[in-house]
């Protein structure tokens, strides 16, 4: 019973209730009200959601479902398990059904138009009127009408607007039904701003560190792992509960675009970072921690792609239906298990395992030894049940990549269904052979309609007891990821803390420091580096040609500086005259010849298919596959996507040419290249004019400076080969890892997996005596 009110002027207004005799007190500040328990968990809730407090043994509890009874799922003194498989048997088929639904991904606020739009009482946000951090028209109607409690966040416009957001989505939620809170979730959100300036007392929207290929580069489990820790601690204060990373396919072909989002292509370095990443992102320690290593620090991590996504013929990506086959020439499908099964299912922290999984979009092309089918993972079977649920007893969500059960409408398209496989089954029959495998969750579906009838289909085949079982089974899996952070007793968030709980001095320094050790020098003739401060510096201008993003949205023509003079004006003077310089800065990209489908080829009458390229210059195939080992579509008429005797024209070429005529112009003063690797590449087209050169993986200007210039020392290492030639790419196979004859320069040093300079030469070190060794594979 409540005896007194006291109220306090602080801040704000804050009413604070004692509850005589009791263990818990009650603080109410702005739009929700805290509870506090003694030696017990902190709980929140808002009063028009109607939910009340019960008490027992002196202890406050939420009323979620608001019968006036403590049922075990609101009892946060039990296990996550005993209260998962309460909530479960609880919940109606058509919540369930909602549970397993993934949102498409929500800007905040929504965008007016394109494929992530939205309106607020039908207007787009800037006619509306709304907040930045009110809901969208959509967002409402898919929490409520289809029961989704997994939200995909991607732009926020600050931290307080994302836990603005977050209060407001979840005391919607919260005030029907049993009250199960939103598990929102991101994609990595950490990358860096490369005109960003860092200094000590610096702060930001959030911590800027390098991308995995660069955190790979480090060769440091432990570094990961602190990145894990603090990411984890920002995503919370967005109000972010599940991370949809790490990805770590081991990125075994070279063209594949999406290497960096990898920790590279060796088996062993993959498997270090993947378990360091989880336990960094999932483990709460201290006061933090509520059981078992899981708290209000800890985000979900799902690991990406089983079973390994890096093998894709030709490199093609199996986003498109051009890329949908991933082939095993080398017969090394088991390799690539090594980063889940040794990784990420084989942590090092408390929590044991990662709490999540996304199988990958590709065939694993005449993998499958039971059923013989050539599907899309998730539709799999055999990788799925036999494999990951039955013979490595994975028993964490298993939640399907984006889009998978639409309909496949070009296959040259980015955003449309990615049905491989199974192109002739009805949406509602995916989703049924997708749950009977055991996935728990679809990527990207907002609505709930095929889920009931996949539903009714398995009720038809097995009878209405086996079908609630199966359902309430994924439903318990899916719970227990939000009983284990604690979003049942509190999902709410003060604005103010989340904005200096964000991008502190303290997080953005560390990630500073890791972009340091992130950059891998290949070459420094005549130790050319580091560059004396204050000298004359040229640097060209970088060309963009007009052209389209993976969305289809138009990239404009550009020609403009490619780093921040600002920055560059610290460290050195600026010239645009050539003959005024003391040396030149080339700083480039990766050649970037498209995912190796061409829409001109198509309509010219060929299959569209052509080479993916690394290196700058056009590269006509010659001795490529062919026929192809795998081939086929619904919306193509031939099998064999062979791409020999084609060309592949790179979108950056000009790039290559930024260095031949800076190396013209500086006739014999230093050139020193930058280049950012997406992929590895064919420097053989640049090295030998070039008298040092920085490989980066997205960083800030002011990191690259600090290099040059001496302020650090480089000790970063090749996570990947750097082929020889694109001969050497094309004779490589797909599911093999450094398997291709590295390049060796005008100096004698071959780019090899490992290898990087340092002010002294050839690093070894402890770091290269653990990796470098012989490839290992999974027995």
């Amino acid at each position: 019973m409540r005896k007194q009110n006291i109220y306090i002027t602080a801040l704000s207004l804050l009413s604070v209730s004692i509850a005589m005799g009791q263990n818990w007190t009650e603080t109410k500040s702005g739009s929700w009200t805290k509870v506090t328990n003694k030696s017990g968990q902190t709980l929140g809730y808002t009063a028009t959601s109607g939910v009340k407090l019960l008490t027992d043994k002196g202890f406050a509890f939420k009323d979620l479902n608001k019968n006036g009874k403590l049922d075990k799922y609101e009892d946060w003194r039990l296990p996550a398990d005993v209260r998962a498989k309460d909530l479960a048997s609880k919940m109606t088929v058509d919540q369930i059904a909602g549970l397993m639904l993934y949102s498409k991904h929500q800007p905040i606020p929504a965008a007016a138009g394109g494929p992530f739009a939205g309106t607020y009482n039908g207007k787009i946000f800037a006619q509306s009127g709304a907040k930045v951090s009110d809901l969208s028209d959509q967002q409402r109607e898919f929490l409520t009408k289809d029961n989704v409690r997994h939200v995909l966040i991607t732009s926020v416009q600050s931290p307080e607007a994302a836990a603005e957001w977050n209060n407001h989505a979840q005391a919607l939620v919260e005030g029907f039904g049993l009250g199960i809170p939103i598990n929102s979730s991101s994609d990595p959100r950490h990358g860096t701003r490369a005109n960003a300036e860092f200094n000590a007392g610096a702060g930001g929207t959030i911590s800027m560190w390098p991308g995995s290929l660069g955190l790979a580069a480090t060769f440091n489990p432990e570094l990961v792992q602190r990145f894990g820790q603090i990411a984890a601690t920002e995503y919370r204060s967005l109000g972010i509960a599940t991370a949809l990373s790490p990805q770590i396919d081991i990125a075994t072909d070279p063209r594949w675009n999406r290497v960096s989002g990898t920790f590279g292509e060796d088996p062993k370095l993959s498997t270090d970072m993947a378990r360091a990443y989880v336990d960094g992102f999932q483990t709460s320690t201290g006061a933090n921690e509520i059981t078992g290593g899981w708290g209000y620090h800890s985000v979900n991590a799902m690991v990406k792609h089983w079973p390994g996504g890096g093998s894709g013929e030709g490199g093609r990506d199996a986003h498109y239906g051009y890329g949908k086959y991933a082939v095993y020439p080398g017969k090394n499908f088991q390799t690539h298990f090594m980063p889940f099964l040794n990784g990420a299912f084989k942590l090092s922290g408390k929590t044991g395992m990662a709490s999540a999984v996304m199988p990958y979009y590709t065939i694993s092309f005449d993998q499958d030894k039971k059923y013989g089918e050539n599907v899309g993972n998730s539709y799999n079977k055999y990788i799925i049940h036999d494999l990951l649920r039955t013979k490595y007893k994975y028993d964490g969500v298993i939640c399907t990549d984006w889009l998978i059960t639409a309909d496949e409408t070009a296959v040259d398209v980015f955003l449309t269904g990615k049905s491989w496989g199974v192109e002739k089954l009805s949406v509602a029959q995916r989703h049924y052979k997708i749950l009977m495998n055991g996935v728990d969750q679809f990527g990207g579906n907002n609505e709930s309609g095929p889920v009931l009838e996949a539903y009714k289909m398995g009720v038809k085949d097995h009878g209405e007891a086996f079908m609630r079982a199966r359902f309430e089974q994924s439903a318990v899996r899916l719970l227990k990821n939000v009983f284990r952070v604690g979003l049942f007793e509190n999902p709410y968030l003060d604005p103010q803390v989340s904005g200096k709980s964000v991008g502190t001095p303290e997080f953005m320094k560390a990630g500073y420091q890791a972009q340091l050790e992130s950059v891998v020098m290949l070459k420094n003739k005549a130790k050319t580096l580091p560059l004396t401060k204050g000298k004359t510096v040229y640097i060209p201008k970088q060309f963009t040609p007009a052209g389209r993003n993976f969305l289809g949205m138009d990239i404009p023509e550009k020609l403009d500086y490619p780093v921040s003079l600002n920055i560059v004006k610290k460290y050195f003077t600026v010239t645009d005259n050539p003959a005024e310089a003391d040396y030149a800065l080339v700083f480039m990209r990766s050649p970037d010849s498209g995912g190796g489908y061409s829409i001109p080829d198509a309509k010219a009458g060929g299959t569209g298919y052509v080479p993916v390229s690394l290196q700058y210059g056009d590269y006509t195939a010659q001795g490529a596959r062919n026929p192809s080992i795998a081939g086929g579509d619904p919306l193509e008429k031939f099998t064999n996507r062979t791409y020999n005797g084609k060309t592949a024209k790179t979108i950056n070429t000009t790039d290559l040419g930024m260095v031949t005529e800076t190396v013209a112009q500086m006739k014999g003063k230093p050139v020193i290249v930058a280049l950012q690797v997406s992929n590895p590449t064919v420097v053989k087209e640049f090295e030998a004019q070039s008298n040092a050169i920085l490989a980066h993986f997205g960083v800030q200007d002011q990191a690259l400076m600090d290099i040059l210039t001496g302020a650090y020392e480089p000790s970063a290492l090749l996570p990947m080969q750097f082929p020889a030639d694109m001969k050497t790419v094309e004779a490589q196979a797909e599911d093999v890892p450094r398997d291709m004859t590295s390049y060796r320069d005008s100096e004698g040093h071959v780019y090899d997996f490992g290898f990087g300079l340092n002010w002294k030469g050839v690093i070894q070190d402890a770091r290269t005596a653990k990796y470098k060794q012989a490839v290992v594979s999974l027995k």
